[in-house]
């Protein structure tokens, strides 16, 4: 809201002369001359004739002129402007300010009240929509046209994004990109706290206090459902705490180790050989196939790469044709020798 500079002519004086006769007499009465806004004593001097006193000064009745337009200003009222008098006519014709409201001079004995180089008479001081006085009231100003508090914040005021109600003046204002809000109206769209200087997160259209966010929003360990903050892993793309992912049997971390999954739960390499893995025949050692292991099958017997060899000679059988002997299985060559 502005304030209005209400200007009276206090910076003019506004005078009345008065002809003053003087006597030939030789005797001489002294008498002290006092000046004012509308009359001006007489004095006797010891030579004859009219003169005029004004502005602490002696005037022939004809020369005390308006500086304007030399007009006689003895008997009449004049203004002082930067030490020359002027009658009122020339006076509000040169310096008087035009009312904006009525175009017309605002004359010395009304008062000129002022905003931003405008002018206007009391009277005329009035509110662009509703026409209330505006006199010792605030207003607002907008595309050179003045209102009233309340025509202004209907028209032009910003509003609130929470209330919809418009800013009032003095009133704090919390600002986020291009919202804003009333202090109190600045809260958290589900717990309704007001988050103040707090921090916050915005969420389409909403905003969330921290604790309300992660509630509803932040990613959750799929084992232990608490928020995962940092350090995550993704596994079956479902989230884990890397210290919630564990081997399902023996619980150690899996979390950057090789591991494998039984019915959707993760064991690590050991376990799950241990528990699930076929055997090998020869070593009798879990044949877990992680990292790429290779074994050969025969009939319902299992061995690793490495192990299947010729009970005989050692020699490796993987690729080649080999004869079985109970258990164990030969080589073509020990088979014959066998045999033999």
């Amino acid at each position: 809201m502005a304030d209005v500079e209400i200007m009276q002519t206090v910076q003019t004086e506004v005078k009345k002369t008065k002809k003053v006769k003087k006597s030939t007499s030789s005797k001489r009465r002294e008498s002290e001359i006092q000046i004012s806004e509308v009359e001006v004593d007489s004095a006797i001097e010891e030579r004859g004739g009219e003169y005029t006193k004004a502005m602490d000064k002696d005037w022939h009745s004809g020369h005390f002129c308006c500086w304007q337009c030399d007009e006689s200003l003895t008997g009449q009222r004049y203004v002082i402007r930067d030490d020359h008098p002027y009658c009122i006519k020339c006076y509000e014709n040169v310096f008087a300010n035009t009312c904006e409201e009525c175009n017309k001079i605002i004359g010395i004995d009304s008062k000129d009240l002022s905003y931003k180089d405008k002018h206007w008479h009391e009277a005329c001081f009035l509110c662009f929509k509703c026409h209330l006085s505006l006199v010792d009231k605030q207003f607002g100003a907008k595309a050179d046209k003045i209102y009233c508090g309340n025509c202004y914040d209907s028209q032009f005021a910003s509003r609130c994004d929470g209330c919809g109600e418009v800013f009032r003046a003095g009133t704090k204002k919390m600002e986020y990109k291009t919202r804003q809000w009333h202090e109190n109206c600045f809260c958290c769209c589900v717990c309704k706290t007001a988050i103040g200087t707090k921090s916050f997160i915005p969420r389409e259209q909403e905003i969330y206090c921290a604790g309300c966010y992660e509630e509803k929003f932040a990613t959750r360990c799929i084992k232990c459902n608490k928020v995962i903050t940092s350090g995550g892993v993704t596994y079956k793309n479902e989230p884990w705490h890397r210290e919630c992912f564990t081997c399902t049997h023996c619980n150690i971390t899996l979390a950057g180790q090789r591991f494998t999954s039984r019915d959707e739960k993760p064991y690590c390499a050991e376990c799950f050989g241990e528990l699930f893995a076929k055997r090998c025949t020869a070593c009798v050692k879990p044949i877990t196939g992680i990292g790429g292991t290779r074994f050969i099958s025969f009939e319902d017997r299992h061995w690793h790469h490495d192990c299947f060899v010729c009970a005989s000679c050692k020699a490796s059988l993987v690729g080649r044709g080999f004869i079985t002997d109970g258990p164990d299985i030969l080589c073509p060559d020990c088979a014959k020798q066998k045999l033999m």
